[in-house]
């Protein structure tokens, strides 16, 4: 990856960084290279979970049908079980 070195930064804009690296607990390199996506577009803001993100909330149509199917014999009401 490439490296850019940035000087002549404002006192209160450095300050601020700081502050945003420090409330969402990520390096102040994390926090630029998120502003700079935002403002290129390149993205939305990541949320403190995104690592997780891949192992949450995505099944493929074949891996939801196979559930779907596995769960089918719960829906079934066993009319013996509430007499």
């Amino acid at each position: 990856m490439a490296q850019i070195t940035l000087r002549g930064i404002d006192p209160e804009i450095e300050k601020k960084i700081r502050h945003l690296a420090n409330e969402r607990r990520q390096s102040i390199n994390q926090v630029l290279v998120t502003i700079i996506h935002q403002s290129l577009g390149k993205g939305k803001k990541p949320h403190r979970a995104a690592s997780l993100e891949k192992f949450a909330g995505g099944w493929s149509d074949k891996e939801a049908a196979d559930f779907k199917r596995a769960i089918k014999v719960f829906e079934q009401i066993d009319e013996e079980m509430w007499r």
